[in-house]
C-alpha cells in the first residue's frame, strides 16, 4: 500500500495531476463529542480519518483535510470539551468547500462519516454542486449483525465504537473506565443506530455494552468496513452502500 494523497500536503501541480488520474475526493467528516468515560471526544473523527487515509493509499484518490466538527445530539448534562455546529452551519460549510473543490476539477465527492444523528446526516446528504456527484457514506449504517455480540445495541460508545478504537488507536481507550448502560423498550429501538434524542442524564455519556469490545473484533469490523466501501463505492464508481 502506498501513502495517502493528503490534499493539505500537496502543491497545486500535484493536486492537478492527481485529479487528472482520478477526479474523486474523499472527505472525512467527524464530530467532537463524548462517547463515554473510556473513549476520546474525537472517536468518530479518528475512525473516518483512518478510513480516508487507508482508502486514499489503496486507490490513489485524493483525501481532503478532515472536517473535525459535526452536528452533535443534545445532552441533558454538559460534557467538558463537547463542541458542535448546527445543521445549517455544517451544510453551508460543506457546500462552500465542495463548491471550491469542484472548480479545481473534482467530479465526485465521497463523504465519510461515522455519526448517525439525523440532522448531521441531513446536512451531508443534501449538498449541492454544479455537476459533481456527491455520495455520503455513513459507516455505522452498515450491517454489523454477524460481527457483534450485541447486534441490536445502540451505537454510541458501545461495543462497535469501542472495538474499532481498540484496533485503530488502542492507546486512547481506557477500558478500566468503560461502563455498560442499557436501554429498554422504545428507548433502545430509538437509539439503536445512533443518538436520535437527548442522551439520558443518568448515562455515563455512552450507550450500549463496551465491555463486549475487543481489539480482535475491532480489526474484523474495520476490515469489513474498508472492503464494503471499496467494493460498493470506489471500485466501480460510487454505488449505494
Amino acid at each position: 500500500m502506498s501513502q495517502p494523497l493528503r490534499l493539505k500536503a500537496l502543491v497545486p501541480d500535484e493536486v492537478r495531476a492527481a485529479l487528472a488520474h482520478d477526479p474523486r475526493l474523499l472527505v472525512p467528516v467527524g464530530t467532537c463529542e463524548q462517547h463515554g468515560p473510556h473513549l476520546p471526544l474525537g472517536c468518530d473523527t479518528i475512525i473516518v480519518e483512518r478510513l480516508a487515509d487507508d482508502l486514499s493509499a489503496r486507490f490513489g484518490i485524493l483525501r481532503a483535510p478532515t472536517v473535525e466538527y459535526g452536528v452533535n445530539t443534545a445532552t441533558k448534562v454538559p460534557y467538558p470539551g463537547n463542541a458542535a455546529v448546527r445543521r445549517k452551519t455544517l451544510h453551508r460549510w460543506l457546500n462552500d468547500l465542495v463548491g471550491a473543490w469542484e472548480q479545481s476539477g473534482v467530479e465526485t465527492f465521497v463523504i465519510l462519516t461515522a455519526h448517525g444523528h439525523d440532522p448531521h446526516q441531513e446536512a451531508l446528504s443534501t449538498l449541492r454542486t454544479s455537476r459533481a456527484r456527491v455520495f455520503t457514506v455513513d459507516v455505522f449504517a452498515l450491517d454489523f449483525g454477524a460481527q457483534l455480540d450485541d447486534a441490536d445495541g445502540p451505537v454510541h460508545g458501545g461495543e462497535l465504537d469501542t472495538s474499532l478504537l481498540l484496533y485503530i488507536a488502542p492507546e486512547l481507550v481506557h477500558m478500566d473506565r468503560a461502563q455498560d448502560f442499557l436501554l429498554e423498550g422504545r428507548a433502545r429501538t430509538r437509539h439503536q443506530r445512533g443518538l436520535t434524542g437527548p442522551l439520558p442524564a443518568v448515562s455515563p455519556g455512552s450507550l450500549g455494552r463496551p465491555s463486549l469490545a475487543s481489539r480482535e473484533k475491532g480489526e474484523r469490523l474495520y476490515k469489513m468496513i474498508v472492503e464494503r466501501i471499496a467494493a460498493r463505492v470506489l471500485n466501480g464508481g460510487p454505488q449505494p452502500v
